[in-house]
């Protein structure tokens, strides 16, 4: 039963003020050239490739001739995917009096008379673009593609105009918070590299910081091997190294994500001991594609000593004594200096590997008082909440576009 005002097309339920085209009708379609032997410093014109569209890379500026030419209003969109599996149909609007030169893997629509940004943000959303031909190893979207898509478009510019403002403002609101986030962890950032190298004391703390090998601060042990496959959703708690790769995170805690944790059906009687992760242990990765990922670990927080199982390709290091507090072991291991000596002591070709031994050589510097290391911790600790925070006003902020996109491209919610 369609609703008074409304009317059933091949796109879906739309009001009865809209029309249905095919893309051909509304905009003029280009696919963009080969242009990277023309790159020249001293050119006029940014590439736009699939990189750029995506924000992975650099704007660069070249000279060249007989290309396809972008210029404000049009909207560009990636063709071919980036190995990642994220840009494929992502889209570009250009809002500035650039010039853009539009690589093969991307192509350009200029509207004839609607609105560019209402075209953009409905290009975002149109089901055929969903379709596509897997390539040997890109994927792909195709001319016909776009030669097929049909499109729903309010008769009235303004109409038109309204809806690509509110969407606008919800991604003005999206990119101030993404701003705002990438400030705060570079400030975070700069604060670890002065308060946990002792280059800035906090007031009231005085005397030298203690140096000693990780050898001397922590036993280590390794884990309970299991696949993935072998997890699921019964059984005792158990940390991946995959997971430890993926956390945005520098601590487990076990008491509040126990019952999100992976787990292994296994007898707690075949687990040894040393692969029981205790409040305060330290968990390395003992394997990384790559140097970046070599000192990636995590800091175990379980004060309710519930049964953690330590998995495969991890190395557990479990204190000795108490040197370090377990807040400040968070945060200790990572500054530049000491990613610098994991990838010092990391071996292999295309899997990089550090093993207990060369761990227990690595050495670490901190404060000589469990009063100093706290503090600085918790200063690192307030950052990462407010980090936190701000995240998840961001999803929030992102789900409430998709939303306003599913309403107000479809015609469910009017706003004129």
């Amino acid at each position: 039963m369609v609703r008074a005002g409304y009317k059933q097309t091949e796109v879906g339920v739309i009001p009865e003020d809209w029309d249905v085209f095919l893309l051909p009708s509304v905009c003029h379609f280009r696919s963009g050239k080969a242009h990277e032997q023309f790159i020249s410093d001293a050119g006029g014109f940014i590439c736009v490739n699939s990189k750029f569209i995506s924000s992975e890379g650099a704007v660069r500026k070249f000279s060249l001739k007989n290309f396809c030419c972008a210029r404000k209003g049009d909207v560009l969109m990636v063709m071919s995917d980036l190995p990642n599996g994220k840009a494929l149909a992502k889209t570009f609007y250009v809002d500035e009096d650039n010039l853009y030169a539009v690589n093969q893997r991307v192509c350009a629509f200029t509207a004839y008379k609607d609105h560019p940004k209402y075209l953009q943000y409905k290009l975002n959303r149109a089901p055929y673009f969903l379709k596509f031909d897997d390539g040997v190893s890109q994927t792909h979207l195709l001319n016909n593609v776009f030669n097929k898509c049909p499109i729903a478009i309010p008769k009235s510019r303004l109409e038109q105009q309204a809806i690509a403002e509110a969407l606008s403002d919800a991604d003005g609101l999206i990119e101030s918070l993404e701003k705002l986030i990438a400030k705060k962890r570079l400030i975070k950032q700069g604060a670890m590299q002065v308060l946990l190298t002792g280059k800035k004391r906090l007031p009231g703390f005085k005397g030298k910081w203690i140096t000693k090998s990780l050898g001397e601060l922590f036993d280590f042990s390794g884990g309970v091997s299991a696949s993935r496959d072998q997890l699921s959703g019964d059984g005792i708690c158990y940390l991946h190294y995959g997971d430890i790769h993926l956390s945005t995170k520098t601590f487990v805690d076990v008491d509040r994500d126990a019952s999100s944790l992976p787990k292994l059906n296994i007898s707690l009687n075949k687990v040894p001991p040393s692969a029981l992760l205790k409040d305060g242990d330290i968990v390395f990765v003992d394997a990384s594609e790559d140097n970046e990922g070599a000192s990636k670990h995590v800091v175990v927080s379980n004060v309710a000593s519930l049964p953690y199982i330590s998995g495969l390709h991890t190395i557990v290091a479990k204190p000795k004594g108490e040197d370090t507090n377990p807040l400040f072991r968070r945060y200790c291991f990572q500054t530049e200096e000491i990613k610098r000596k994991f990838v010092f002591f990391a071996v292999g070709t295309k899997v990089t590997g550090v093993s207990k031994t060369n761990i227990a050589k690595i050495a670490l510097t901190y404060p000589p008082t469990d009063d100093e290391q706290f503090a600085i911790a918790s200063i690192l600790r307030d950052m990462d909440s407010e980090l936190s925070a701000l995240e998840q006003k961001l999803a929030k902020a992102r789900q409430i576009k998709q939303g306003m996109m599913q309403e107000l491209l479809t015609g469910r919610i009017r706003l004129i």
